[in-house]
């Protein structure tokens, strides 16, 4: 390996650490309390240092935010649609699930801090969210096409009202709030299946959602809709 490849592999590890500290301390502090002084002791930098890496802590949490979308991106890519857009839908909200799971600091960065920055100003980098929500509402359409949900039903507020429970799930587990022997992913399990028993039976009507109120956001949150 010769000079310059060290240099950019050690640049790419001191990048690494950074990103990991600062995910750590993100979700164990909360992001509005989380300063770059306190990101560059944790990873025994100066925090002169760490601004070559990142201009700031906002530029921080869209590289981790695009990360961790990043991965939820590829759990959906991997699965192929089935000739069922209804079945598509449950799978797609039990994979959300499953991610908060296997990336339980990522899941509580991206959707639980009320406090991080807003992702509209960097609707390029976030662009892919944009086609995953697009894919979404065409299973929805597919759905209401196959006389699988009722004609009127409205997009955004169907897909809100199918991942709201699993939030709410999500933060009731992580938080240590569930009583003793509940199973969380049991709860997830019926909480998707009332949800899309709901929506067959016309739960998300395009008057549950105000013009004036419109339920699109530019909130990591929002766009994972999941974005």
């Amino acid at each position: 390996m010769g000079r310059v490849e060290r240099q950019l592999q050690a640049r790419e590890a001191t990048r690494r650490a950074i990103l990991d500290a600062a995910r750590e301390l993100f979700v164990a502090d909360g992001y509005a309390q989380v300063s770059m002084r306190n990101i560059a002791t944790r990873v025994e930098y100066s925090p002169g240092a760490i601004y070559g890496y990142f201009p700031g802590k906002d530029d921080i949490f869209f590289a981790l935010a695009e990360e961790g979308f990043r991965i939820l991106e590829a759990a959906h890519g991997d699965a192929s649609e089935s000739d069922d857009p209804l079945d598509d839908l449950r799978a797609t909200a039990w994979r959300l699930y499953v991610f908060s799971k296997e990336q339980p600091q990522y899941f509580a960065l991206m959707f639980l801090d009320r406090h991080v920055p807003r992702i509209g100003r960097e609707c390029e980098r976030f662009a892919f969210l944009s086609r995953f929500r697009d894919r979404m509402f065409a299973r929805i359409r597919q759905c209401i096409e196959d006389g699988l949900l009722p004609p009127d039903v409205d997009a955004h507020v169907a897909l809100r009202l199918l991942f709201a429970p699993i939030f709410g799930l999500v933060t009731l587990a992580m938080s240590q709030r569930l009583a003793p022997g509940e199973d969380p992913d049991l709860l997830v399990h019926a909480a998707i299946e009332t949800m899309l028993a709901g929506l067959r039976a016309g739960g998300a009507r395009v008057a549950a959602r105000p013009a004036s109120h419109p339920v699109a956001s530019d909130r990591p949150v929002v766009q994972a809709q999941p974005a």
